[in-house]
C-alpha cells in the first residue's frame, strides 16, 4: 500500500507526484464558496486541500465579468464567514473591491488552493471507503495527471461554471462578431454599433445599460416573462425589506407587497415589452431558483427609447436577425447574456445526490448541502453569497464534529503508517 504514494513535503510541488492522500476534505473551486468551506474548516483545525482550474482565485469574477459590475445586494448580505466588508467599502462594492476582499479573505485564513488544476473525474470507492479525485495540468507536451486521495469531497465549483451558449439558427454564420456576456467588458468599443444583446436577466439588464452609456443601440431580446424590481425603495434595500417581512408574513403576502412596491416605484413594466410571471418574485426564486432582476437604470434607458425590447430570435441570415413576431433587424454584434450551468456531471461520477443538471436534489431550501459517503455541496442552494456562507458553516461543523471526535481516539496502525507516508496537510 505504501509504494502506491509519494511522501508530499510542503516546498515540493504537487504535479511531481501521482497519487496524493488528503489528510482532510478536498474542496473542489477556489471560488466564494471554496473560500469560505476553506475558512471554517480552519476555523475547526481541520486540514484540506483546494483545488481550482483556473490560475487565481474567484475567476469568474476576475476573468468573466464585466467592468462595471457592482454587487447586486448590500454588502452584509454578500459577505463571507468569519470576516466582514471592511467599513470603508460602499453599500454595494465593486468588482474590484470584491475581488480585493476575496483575496484579503483567502490571505487571512491562509487559503492557498492549488491552481491550474484541473478536475477530469472523482468517483466514490466503495472498496477503500475513500473519494478518488483525479486532475490535470501543465499544456498537452507537459500534461501532469494526479490523484487526490480524501475522505471528504465538498464540491464548490458553484452555479455558474460554464458558459450557457443557446442553438439559434443561422448563428454559427452570422457575419458580425458574437460574444458571451462573460467576455465582455465594455460598451467603448460598441459605440454607434447595433447590438443584439440575447437575454434580460441582471447580466442582460447591465450590458444593455452599459452599452447604451457608451452610445451603442443596444436591442435587448425578452423570450420570457421576467420580474423587475428596483434595487432600493425608499431609500431600503428590496432584498433586504423583503427579508424583514418574510419574518412576520406568508411568503404569498411578501410578494403582494412586493409588487404593489415595484408598481409605485417603476410603474407598468408590460408596455415596455416586460411581462411579469404569474408566480410572485420570492415564490419563483424559492421555487425553482430564478432570481428576479433588480433595476439600477435599464428601464429608464427602455423609457427613453435608448434600450429597445424585442421579442425572441427566430433565425440568423447573414448580418439580419429575423424575430418571432416576423420582425427583421439589421444588426453589428451580438451578445449572448444567456446565463451559466453547473459543470458537475462532467467530471462527477455520482448520480444519488446531485442530478442530471449539475444540482444536489435538495438544492432549493436548507438541505441541499450533505449528501452520502462524505460528499457535499456548497453554493448551490440558489440562495447567493448568503447561502453559500450557510452551507460553508455547516459542512464545517458537520466535517469538524468527526474530525475531533477521531483526533480523540488511538490511531489504529495500519492507518497511521498511510497516513504518514502519503499526508499532506493545509
Amino acid at each position: 500500500m505504501e509504494n502506491m504514494f509519494r511522501l508530499i513535503d510542503h516546498d515540493q510541488e504537487a504535479a511531481t507526484n501521482r497519487c496524493i492522500w488528503v489528510n482532510g476534505p478536498v474542496i473542489v473551486g477556489a471560488g466564494p464558496s471554496g473560500l469560505a468551506t476553506a475558512a471554517c474548516l480552519r476555523e475547526q483545525n481541520v486540514p484540506f486541500v483546494v483545488l481550482e482550474r483556473a490560475d487565481c482565485i474567484a475567476s469568474l469574477w476576475q476573468k468573466r465579468t464585466y467592468d462595471r459590475l457592482k454587487l447586486h445586494l448590500p454588502k452584509q448580505f454578500c459577505q463571507l464567514p468569519k470576516m466582514p466588508f471592511p467599513e470603508s467599502f460602499p453599500e454595494y462594492p465593486t468588482k474590484r473591491q470584491f475581488i480585493d476582499y476575496l483575496e484579503s479573505y483567502a490571505s487571512r485564513f491562509g487559503i492557498s488552493p492549488k491552481f491550474n488544476e484541473c478536475v477530469q473525474t472523482a468517483r466514490f470507492d466503495e472498496t477503500s471507503g475513500l473519494w478518488r479525485v483525479k486532475t490535470v495540468s501543465g499544456a498537452e507536451s507537459t500534461r501532469t495527471e494526479v490523484e487526490y486521495i480524501c475522505r471528504w469531497l465538498v464540491v464548490a465549483t458553484g452555479e455558474n461554471a460554464e458558459r450557457v451558449m443557446p442553438e439559434i439558427e443561422g448563428l454559427s454564420e452570422f457575419t458580425g462578431e458574437v460574444i458571451h456576456a462573460c467576455d465582455y467588458k465594455s460598451g467603448e468599443k460598441f459605440a454607434g454599433k447595433k447590438v443584439l444583446v440575447v437575454g434580460c436577466g441582471n447580466s442582460g439588464m447591465e450590458v444593455s445599460l452599459d452599452l447604451a452609456n457608451h452610445l451603442a443601440k443596444p436591442s435587448m431580446v425578452v423570450r420570457s416573462s421576467v420580474h423587475v424590481m428596483p434595487r432600493e425603495i425608499m431609500g431600503k434595500s428590496t432584498f433586504e425589506l423583503a427579508m424583514k417581512m418574510l419574518k412576520w408574513f406568508p411568503l404569498w403576502l411578501v410578494d403582494k407587497i412586493l409588487l404593489v412596491l415595484c408598481w409605485f416605484v417603476l410603474g407598468n413594466i408590460e408596455r415596455y415589452g416586460l411581462k411579469r410571471p404569474e408566480m410572485g418574485p420570492m415564490e419563483l426564486k424559492s421555487a425553482k431558483g430564478k432570481t428576479p432582476v433588480l433595476d439600477i437604470g435599464a428601464l429608464e434607458k427602455i423609457r427613453s427609447g435608448k434600450i429597445d425590447v424585442v421579442p425572441g430570435v427566430k433565425r440568423f441570415n447573414g448580418n439580419r436577425v429575423e424575430l418571432v413576431n416576423g420582425e427583421e433587424l439589421d444588426v453589428d454584434s451580438v451578445v449572448l447574456a444567456t446565463g451559466y450551468r453547473s459543470n458537475v456531471p462532467y467530471w462527477l461520477q455520482e448520480s444519488e445526490f446531485f442530478a442530471k443538471n449539475g444540482f444536489p436534489k435538495t438544492a432549493i431550501g436548507n438541505s441541499g448541502w450533505k449528501g452520502r459517503t462524505g460528499l457535499y455541496a456548497v453554493g448551490f442552494t440558489r440562495r447567493g453569497l448568503s447561502g453559500a456562507s450557510m452551507d460553508a458553516v455547516n459542512i464545517a461543523q458537520d466535517i469538524g464534529s468527526v474530525w475531533k471526535l477521531e483526533t480523540k481516539q488511538p490511531t489504529k496502525r495500519s492507518m497511521g503508517s498511510l497516513r504518514r507516508c502519503i499526508s499532506q496537510q493545509f
